[in-house]
């Protein structure tokens, strides 16, 4: 047990802090995990409900200084991606309607550059 007041002081505030941090992990763990079950049911309404949530308690653990915001970053990407390919294998089910031809482009003209212009020289004032 710390004898020095601040000492006191310090072992009271991480124990506040580490409290709020496993409320703020919790959370987001069972975002997660909502998410993962939302994705398996392939429904893209709850899908992006879920999606939304998970995305929230991110942004919520990266303000609070629970986790990186690099990593937050990359989590939110990753979530985004999956839920994006979940709702691309339930469009693939449907029949496609006919397929895009892309034209060829043509080809560019070269564009010639101008010289550029030289500014006039600065006047000269006189003092007075």
């Amino acid at each position: 047990m710390p004898i020095i007041k601040s000492a006191k002081k310090r072992v009271k505030v991480a124990n506040k802090a580490a409290v709020r941090n496993s409320k703020t992990k919790r959370s987001l763990k069972t975002a997660i995990k909502e998410f993962s079950r939302a994705l398996l049911a392939t429904d893209k309404k709850d899908a992006m409900k879920a999606l939304d949530k998970v995305q929230s308690e991110l942004d919520k653990a990266g303000k609070k200084g629970v986790m990186h915001k690099n990593k937050v970053a990359r989590k939110k990407s990753q979530a985004a991606k999956s839920a994006k390919a979940a709702a691309g294998v339930a469009k693939k089910a449907a029949p496609k309607a006919k397929a895009t031809v892309k034209k060829a482009a043509a080809p560019k003209k070269a564009v010639a550059k101008k010289a550029p212009a030289k500014k006039p020289a600065a006047k000269k004032t006189a003092k007075k």
